[in-house]
């Protein structure tokens, strides 16, 4: 092979006499003040990113590694920001005998996929969309190998939290993407143990319900209200799928509804600023996942530095669109059937790193009641001697999604300081769903009054607050942020 051609040389300047005797080459040291600068300029850069190298290094170093790319051929383009497939599985052999007592955790552990999730990263670092995908969902599996028998499969129709059975992370990820035509760039893979030990280091996480949640299979029993969850009692929160007819689909929204919350509880008490706190959850989290070659230090960092600007309206989550609910396939039972078209338009969104939905203006996030608006009647009165204020409140109650019935009247009797809520205690429910959307109002109990709920407006009136019912879940299913998913 002939030799390159080398550059040129650049021409030696000769030596030119000197009248002074040579002096020895001295590196002339920085000033203190420059020392000083560059050293604080990198304590700040260190507490900007919330935790240092120094700190972290060690750590990705005890992650088990899988490599879900392998050979992998014929793959999406790659979008614009960052697709991590996340993935729960069933880990319960690791699991105390007491902690499979207490947790209802009994039984051989399945080895398959429990959760299957997108989370993207916006490229700015400033938006995480979570895209649910039901572990029962029809799916199409490609050629492979099966990883247990070494059989050799042609494409095959399965149920995709099947495809961790029978190829591993490697056909989960083919799946994925040949179904949603999302490019994966890292695969993260969770367990029981580390997800309780993560939720323990948080120091729980806190969750509300609008009513009583009850599963005799996981032992979930939750009266309605709020609650701080340890792992344990977490753990037991997203397995659930026995408290409603809705199923997966309901387990799912539980799940979404979780992770904002541990989103918030991350991000607002000072976890992320607190360099060895970080590196303590941190170390519980990754003690016992599985992640893909390229998930290290780095990657930590910058989920570090992305969190650490999130809100709860920085999280937004969503189901995959369902168009067929109980699709049977022969040999794999009942199905969910995805809608070809309104899944393409949501994956679409994420290859183009869009906000799956128009953010709410300020302070008008709705909040979570227990009965839909639609479903309460309400007839307004006006408890004050202002002229018109009676019909501004049906007007504005009746924009919120309550049905009013359009003809408000005087009150009789005296004047009220405050606005009232009157309600027979038999739709108490009702009532309560009806005084968060009037922020600031009186429940008044009143027996026999019947179905209809009474609105007597007070003075204190400004406003009628957004609110949204917990619906059983859909199959077309609409995307909900952080910020919406906390009882009133």
């Amino acid at each position: 092979m002939p030799t390159p051609p080398r550059s040129p040389a650049r021409p030696q300047r000769r030596p030119q006499p000197s009248r002074r005797p040579p002096r020895a080459a001295v590196r002339r040291k920085k000033p203190r003040w420059a020392m000083r600068a560059v050293t604080g300029l990198s304590v700040v850069l260190l507490a900007s990113a919330g935790i240092g190298h120094s700190l972290l290094s060690g750590l990705d170093a005890g992650i088990s590694r899988v490599d879900p790319f392998k050979d992998m051929k014929n793959r999406p383009r790659a979008g614009h920001g960052m697709n991590i497939l996340l993935v729960g599985t069933d880990g319960r052999d690791r699991i105390t005998e007491q902690e499979r007592r207490t947790y209802r955790l009994g039984g051989a552990p399945c080895h398959c996929t429990d959760t299957i999730m997108i989370v993207h990263i916006s490229e700015d670092r400033e938006r995480a969309s979570v895209v649910s995908l039901p572990r029962d969902s029809y799916a199409e599996a490609p050629a492979h190998t099966d990883r247990i028998t070494g059989e050799l499969h042609h494409a095959h129709p399965i149920k995709l939290n099947a495809a961790y059975a029978e190829g591993g992370p490697q056909l989960t990820v083919r799946t994925v993407e040949q179904m949603t035509r999302v490019k994966i760039d890292h695969y993260l893979e969770v367990d029981f143990v580390s997800f309780m030990k993560t939720v323990d280091e948080l120091g729980g996480v806190r969750i509300c319900t609008t009513r009583h949640l009850k599963d005799s299979y996981t032992g979930l029993d939750l009266a309605a209200g709020t609650h701080l969850l340890n792992g344990g009692q977490a753990l037991q929160y997203v397995r659930s799928r026995h408290v409603d007819g809705a199923s997966d689909l309901g387990r799912m929204k539980r799940q979404q509804r979780f992770l904002a919350a541990l989103v918030d509880r991350a991000t607002s008490s000072g976890i992320l600023l607190n360099p060895l706190k970080f590196r303590d959850v941190t170390r519980a989290v990754l003690g016992s996942v599985r992640a893909d070659k390229g998930f290290g230090t780095d990657e930590l960092l910058d989920l570090g530095r992305a969190m650490r600007t999130f809100s709860p309206s920085s999280s937004e989550f969503t189901t995959v669109p369902i168009g067929r609910m109980g699709y049977a396939v022969k040999g794999l039972g009942s199905t969910l059937k995805w809608d070809p078209a309104k899944a393409d338009a949501l994956f679409g969104k994420l290859r183009e790193d869009h906000p799956l939905s128009t953010p709410s203006p300020r302070g008008t996030a709705a909040a979570l009641v227990e009965v839909p608006p639609r479903q309460i009647r309400v007839q307004v009165e006006n408890g004050t001697p202002t002229t018109g204020l009676a019909r501004r409140v049906d007007s504005a109650l009746a924009a919120a999604g309550f049905r009013t019935t359009g003809t408000p009247v005087n009150a009789g009797g005296h004047p009220v300081r405050r606005t009232v809520v009157s309600y027979d205690p038999r739709w108490d429910r009702s009532a309560r769903s009806l005084a968060a959307a009037l922020p600031g109002s009186e429940l008044r109990a009143v027996k026999g009054q019947g179905a209809v709920m009474k609105v007597i407006a007070g003075p204190d009136f400004t406003r009628v607050r957004p609110v949204r019912g917990e619906e059983p879940a859909k199959t077309d299913t609409p995307v909900v942020r952080g910020n919406e998913v906390g009882c009133s």
